[in-house]
């Protein structure tokens, strides 16, 4: 078969990377793909949303199946053009993809099916908004109804940084139009647990559990980010859990997309947390998480290709999908001044040291005169494959240890909460 994946970050790189170890696979194309990608992939030129000159490629070259990366093109309706095509797509079309694209639409959808979420309101007035917040207890959480590059949400520990955020979403307009609206939502305590399925409208099927680390520094301290690490299979996805969560949050989902009329296929995201009270869903993405992704694919035990196959021909029901009886982790290496204005052109040193076991997925880096430099904000994803966790997690320090360039930032504690 002749795949397609677009995007260039470390998640592309990591479903690029599994899909090359499909024996079905002829030739493998990235779009705009990245440096780092080179090597397993032939980078096509365009950007995510460029749809059009994506989709005339894909037609031209007689692409069979097409892997959408980020949230972007799916919110532009890549999929259904690509569908529309007789090609095979991994990602939901555009009015399934608001799942993300709205957390208003998001939440509204949990609310009218049962699906247990946090208390929340919708405000597309700041007054009203910064009203409100004197009514709630805290801290709150303030997010921007639109994409924000993971970054549009803010947890508020108090009434002056809860107007602080409503005032930079709505009026300054920080995150651009994606402030317009904002959603304020109760604050949810306990473990975080990011669960993906892959699903054909009518069955889902999970992947193994993970979980991110969303804070720049260690002990979830500083600013939220895209996500500085992640590992699965996280043990707060224990059998009990995760039954929860298909049972009440997953298999439900799918079913009200359905009834909504916009049935959702591909991979489903749910940002997850493990409170007193049960699960609840802090958020759902149409996509592949980043790096989650890093972390959870490395783990397939099945071929990709045929799964995606499936989905686009509704047999999930009937497919298998098996997993390695392993753990992986993954830490991220990202530029100074991430997450706010990062770095960028700083020499990259010490890839070519290898370490078994491990693997370095490329997010941002650009390839001149045969030298790496940095090139984005989360820079790479370094991830490794073990019998266990904590030998996974040692085993992606030692590589770490061997890359560095000026300004390096890494979390140091990323799998830590496995073991308490």
């Amino acid at each position: 078969m002749k795949v397609l994946v677009i995007g260039s970050g470390g998640r592309e790189h990591a479903i690029a990377a599994k899909i090359s170890e499909s024996p079905r696979l002829e030739k493998l194309y990235a779009a705009p793909g990245s440096d780092g990608m080179s090597s397993i992939a032939e980078c096509i030129p365009y950007k995510v949303t460029d749809v059009t000159s994506i989709v005339d490629f894909a037609v031209k070259e007689k692409i069979d199946m097409v892997f959408i990366g980020p949230e972007v093109p799916l919110l532009l309706g890549m999929a259904d053009a690509l569908l529309e095509k007789g090609i095979m797509v991994l990602g939901p079309r555009k009015d399934a993809a608001e799942l993300e694209g709205s957390k208003a639409f998001s939440k509204g959808i949990m609310k009218k099916y049962g699906i247990p979420t946090g208390a929340y309101e919708v405000f597309t007035e700041s007054q009203d908004a910064l009203a409100y917040l004197e009514t709630v207890s805290y801290p709150t959480v303030i997010k921007a109804d639109g994409l924000a590059a993971g970054k549009g949400v803010i947890i508020a520990e108090n009434k002056e940084e809860a107007q602080s955020a409503v005032r930079s979403m709505m009026d300054d307009r920080v995150f651009g139009d994606s402030g317009a609206q904002i959603v304020i939502e109760e604050f949810l305590e306990g473990e975080e647990l990011s669960l993906l399925g892959f699903t054909d409208g009518k069955t889902i099927i999970p992947m193994v559990p993970s979980q991110d680390h969303k804070r720049i520094f260690d002990h979830d301290m500083g600013p939220n980010t895209g996500g500085m690490g992640a590992y699965a299979p996280a043990p707060i996805g224990s059998s009990t859990v995760m039954e929860d969560a298909m049972e009440k949050v997953m298999k439900p989902l799918i079913a009200a997309m359905a009834k909504e009329g916009k049935p959702y296929c591909g991979v489903l995201y749910a940002g997850l947390m493990v409170t007193d009270q049960g699960i609840k869903v802090l958020e759902f993405n149409a996509r592949f998480g980043d790096p989650e992704t890093q972390a959870v694919l490395p783990l397939l035990d099945s071929d990709i290709i045929t799964i995606t196959e499936a989905i686009n021909r509704g047999t999930l029901a009937q497919t298998e999908i098996k997993w390695k009886d392993k753990s992986a982790a993954c830490v991220v290496m990202a530029a100074k001044g991430y997450p706010g204005s990062p770095v960028k052109g700083d020499i990259i040193h010490g890839l070519e040291d290898e370490v078994g076991g491990t693997f370095v997925f490329h997010a941002g880096t650009v390839k001149k005169d045969g030298i790496f430099y940095t090139n984005g904000g989360r820079v790479l994803g370094v991830t490794a494959l073990s019998d266990d966790l904590k030998n996974a997690i040692d085993l992606a320090y030692q590589r770490v240890g061997k890359i560095s360039f000026e300004g390096c930032q890494f979390r140091k504690d990323i799998g830590a909460k496995a073991f308490k």
